[in-house]
């Protein structure tokens, strides 16, 4: 059985070190992921106490064993934009296929107070994975990169 873990700041990390959580966030987003210090920068916004921000993280356990990441941020703009943004979430590739992922998102749905968006790359199979969980495409996003 899959245990959830709820982590709203760093002392909540027990079973396993905040390096080790970025780190698995790191290795198991494989393609889709950035690098380490943005998943820090991601964990330091989710456990911040300032205005408009702050959020979460899960840690899935299966047989004491971490195989699954997520990690929620408020995003301060409720009604034009949804409350909540799910930035990370990976479940270990040796553990996929097994309804993990699945078990995951429906604990952030318990767990979050408002809707919910999240990026998704059209490439990525977990995008599949959000539909069938009742995400739906609203926006084609574009980015502008300042050089």
């Amino acid at each position: 059985m899959l245990q959830i873990q709820r982590i709203n700041k760093n002392d909540d990390f027990k079973s396993i070190s905040r390096e080790d959580f970025i780190d698995f966030l790191f290795t198991h987003l494989d393609q889709f992921g950035d690098p380490k210090e943005d998943i820090n920068k991601c964990l330091n916004y989710a456990f911040s106490n300032e205005k408009s921000e702050g959020g979460f993280a899960l840690a899935a356990f299966y047989e004491e064993k971490l195989v699954g990441a997520l990690i929620m941020n408020k995003t301060g703009m409720s009604g034009y934009i949804p409350d909540w943004i799910l930035v990370y979430v990976a479940v270990d590739a040796t553990h996929r296929g097994k309804g993990f992922g699945k078990q995951i998102i429906e604990e952030v749905y318990k767990q979050c107070d408002g809707d919910i968006k999240l990026h998704v790359e059209y490439d990525n199979p977990a995008k599949r994975l959000y539909e069938r969980m009742g995400f739906e495409s609203k926006y084609a996003e574009m980015r502008y990169k300042k050089k």
